[in-house]
């Protein structure tokens, strides 16, 4: 066992020693079962939430309430929860009342089958009163009971039931998919933070496109996120995106991105076409015209819904307001292609052009391009200190206002491509370009 399990284990002895039952509970259960690894044990116990707290010395009443006590042993610390049934969820999160009750009861209350079972890791034996087990073999998402009633009673639980099929590259049980059609309207009840953690969790699997593509299927995406919803039949032009309408090439760019990307990229790459819908003119071809800047401020708009922080923010929108800027690139100055190289997003913007590509015709041309121009313009290993500030612009006699940041631009421009290396060759420049005298 790991030192995880070993501290666990200690508890639920605890426990057992002074009369109670105690098992593993959940998530942990379905992960040891499937050979997963998991960084959390949830305890189910029998005892109530005084008797916790007197085992053990040190705790936090994280959800007294509820019967939830939270312990530390050693460098872990794992929820210890009394086996209780619920009232009903009247908030559609939380349950009006509790009743501490027994293992049996406690188990129906929970979300899915192969939530709901239990671990004893004293004689190493799985318990399971809701069918978990068999649901496993079949790769099968199940809720426990009447789905409709799990569902209302925390809506959440429709986006868990996707998030998990999508992790676990599990089916969902018909009966469970119908609830969730039936119910996807209500998904807008839930807080914007806890829609956001779930999909982030979605967008962190490598089979986030299934993900998505089920979240579509079954209704919940044109609640929490009617901008991509609104992609799926818009046309493209065929000889730059065989693949399909705007939808598809987006599963596709979501399929290609590499693992493990972080969650401000895996937005933006879900977003970067989001401004296809509201540009589309049919012409002499389909054109989508500024569809990058609308899309810009269209995801800076759903960051915003999605209560991310402003740093997050301005991460995702900078990605989908420039996913088009390689397109420049055989014209583009040194100076212009350094300044993007040094960029600190700049291999995230790389990442989602290279998904980009591969979700349409599959061209890596101007990918591979952008590798070996970085080769030849490196940035600096460190940002470089400016030429001249504004303070020297003032100095030379300039007056202050919105042309400084243009001379101060150029000043950088002339830098990057080799034409002034001093701060002394900056200041005759100045005096030459602009008519100044010190």
């Amino acid at each position: 066992m790991t030192s995880l399990t070993e501290s666990a284990r200690s508890v639920v002895k605890r426990l057992r020693d002074a009369g109670h039952g105690a098992y593993f509970a959940g998530g942990w259960v379905r992960d040891h079962l499937l050979g997963r690894p998991t960084q959390d044990i949830d305890i189910a116990t029998s005892a109530r939430p005084d008797d916790i707290e007197r085992l053990f010395e040190k705790t936090v009443p994280v959800g007294r309430e509820f019967g939830v006590i939270r312990v530390r042993k050693g460098d872990c610390e794992f929820e210890v929860a009394t086996f209780r049934s619920d009232g009903p969820y009247l908030d559609g999160r939380h349950p009006s009342s509790v009743r501490f009750t027994d293992l049996r009861d406690d188990v129906a209350r929970r979300d899915f089958t192969i939530n709901g079972m239990m671990y004893d890791p004293i004689a190493d034996q799985v318990i399971d009163l809701v069918g978990g087990r068999d649901d496993l073999a079949r790769r099968l998402v199940r809720a426990i009971g009447n789905p409709r009633t799990r569902f209302e009673e925390d809506r959440l639980r429709m986006l868990r039931a996707v998030r998990l099929a999508c992790q676990l590259d599990f089916s969902i049980d018909p009966e469970t998919e119908a609830a969730i059609v039936a119910l996807a309207g209500r998904i807008t009840e839930v807080s914007q933070e806890r829609i956001r953690d779930e999909l982030r969790k979605i967008l962190a699997s490598p089979r986030r496109a299934d993900g998505l593509e089920r979240l579509h299927q079954l209704g919940l995406l044109r609640h929490i996120l009617p901008e991509v919803a609104a992609m799926d039949g818009v046309p493209q032009p065929p000889e730059w995106h065989p693949e399909g309408d705007v939808w598809t090439h987006t599963r596709l760019t979501m399929e290609k991105l590499d693992d493990e990307p972080s969650f401000e990229l895996a937005l933006a790459t879900l977003l970067h076409d989001v401004g296809k819908p509201a540009t589309l003119v049919i012409t002499d071809r389909i054109r989508f015209n500024g569809h990058d800047k609308v899309g810009e401020e269209m995801s800076r708009d759903i960051a915003e819904r999605l209560r991310l922080s402003t740093k997050q923010i301005d991460h995702i929108a900078w990605l989908v307001g420039k996913h088009m800027i390689f397109k420049d690139v055989p014209t583009m100055r040194p100076a212009k292609l350094k300044r993007l190289f040094a960029h600190p997003l700049f291999e995230d913007l790389m990442r989602l052009h290279r998904a980009d590509a591969l979700g349409g015709r599959g061209d890596l041309t101007t990918y591979e391009t952008l590798l070996r121009l970085r080769r030849e313009f490196p940035p600096p290993a460190h940002p470089l200190p400016p030429l001249v500030t504004g303070d020297d612009l003032i100095a030379l006699g300039l007056k202050p206002g919105p042309a400084f940041k243009e001379i101060l631009r150029e000043i950088e421009d002339a830098r990057l491509e080799g034409r002034l290396k001093t701060r002394e060759e900056a200041l005759a420049y100045l005096r030459s370009r602009w008519g100044v005298s010190p």
